[in-house]
């Protein structure tokens, strides 16, 4: 008896010494367990980039707010939200070109992961004073001629982005009015000359409508306010109105398109926006694919690395004819099949 009590204890403090040193090394594991969890925690917390865009825009319209919203939309969908791991420094010039410096300079002390300048005039402003951090540019006509970039291909330094337009785009536009208008001899475009996109755009209109024997009739603005007045200066001069990427222009052109509603007079514009609203045609895209274009080249920069510099700069190649025939009804114009069969996409590009 004794005997058995003995073993029994024996085993019994076997058991007890096994359970000790088992709690002990599941102990120990669960410390380091918990020390790497901490550890890894602590690491995904500081790796999570967090990203700060300052934006500077010249006006708020429809095409430039596509334009941004595009942009937005392509670096969320790349998993940069804005709210969660992305702060956006929007600035408005509100209309005023002299607001692009004082805006520059402030985006240029601050301390921004990229910046984006939408339209060629607030673009400008950022090249001259940003030097240390990717810049990026939307809706601007030529960057070349605005001196953006030196080179469409291998841009350079700290500067790339999307250009809006493709000269051919206005030049089919112009060959359209010739063609499906054959009464038109005299095309009246309101321009603010102080904007060099709009320059380079109506030089390319003047020169294709030459080819047809049309005259392209300018009648100046500085300002907004000024673009109701110089549309109306144009009526009983002009068969036909036209617009370019103008930002003072298109920032008043519901006054244009009232008039050519009121007078019947065919209205062209350079954007797909204005058509939209009302104008009766335009050779174009959407400005929201524009901007989403220019966002992912955003996301390569970003979280890929790449340099702005050895990134070519985007020119939209997919061009269609968009005709509202709302806006046709409204300014007396009969659109024939023949107009309907010069557009690729009628599903998307024929606003009814």
């Amino acid at each position: 008896m004794k005997k058995r009590n003995l073993l029994l204890s024996v085993v019994m403090s076997a058991l007890l010494v096994t359970m000790a040193a088992g709690c002990g090394n599941s102990g120990t594991k669960s410390s380091e367990a918990g020390s790497g969890s901490g550890t890894g925690t602590d690491a995904g917390s500081t790796d999570k980039k967090t990203y700060t865009v300052a934006i500077s825009q010249i006006v708020e319209h429809p095409s430039l707010d596509a334009t941004r919203e595009g942009f937005i939309a392509a670096l969320k969908d790349a998993g940069i939200t804005e709210g969660d791991n992305l702060k956006i420094d929007f600035n408005n010039a509100q209309g005023d070109p002299a607001n692009n410096l004082s805006i520059a300079q402030k985006i240029a002390s601050g301390k921004n992961d990229l910046v984006l300048g939408i339209s060629t005039g607030s673009a400008q402003a950022l090249v001259q004073q940003v030097k240390d951090t990717p810049v990026l540019f939307a809706a601007v006509t030529d960057p070349l001629d605005a001196k953006i970039v030196s080179n469409l291909d291998q841009p350079g330094g700290n500067v790339t982005g999307g250009s809006d337009t493709n000269p051919e785009a206005v030049q089919r536009l112009m060959d359209f009015i010739a063609e499906s208008f054959p009464n038109v001899k005299n095309v009246g475009i309101v321009i603010n000359e102080g904007e060099p996109n709009a320059i380079v755009m109506a030089k390319n209109a003047e020169e294709t409508l030459k080819k047809h024997n049309i005259k392209l009739v300018r009648a100046a603005v500085t300002n907004t306010s000024e673009v109701k007045q110089a549309a109306e200066s144009l009526v009983g001069r002009v068969d036909a109105l036209f617009i370019t990427l103008d930002n003072t222009v298109v920032d008043g052109v519901d006054s244009i398109i009232q008039l050519a509603n009121e007078k019947h007079i065919p209205f062209f514009s350079s954007d797909r926006d204005t058509v939209e609203k009302g104008a009766f045609a335009t050779v174009g895209f959407k400005y929201y694919d524009h901007g989403y274009q220019v966002g992912q080249m955003a996301v390569d920069i970003l979280k890929n690395g790449k340099k702005p510099g050895d990134m070519k700069v985007t020119m939209q190649e997919k061009l269609d004819l968009i005709l509202n025939l709302k806006a046709a009804e409204a300014q007396g114009i009969t659109v024939t099949d023949a107009m309907k069969d010069k557009v690729t996409d009628k599903e998307n590009d024929i606003i009814q």
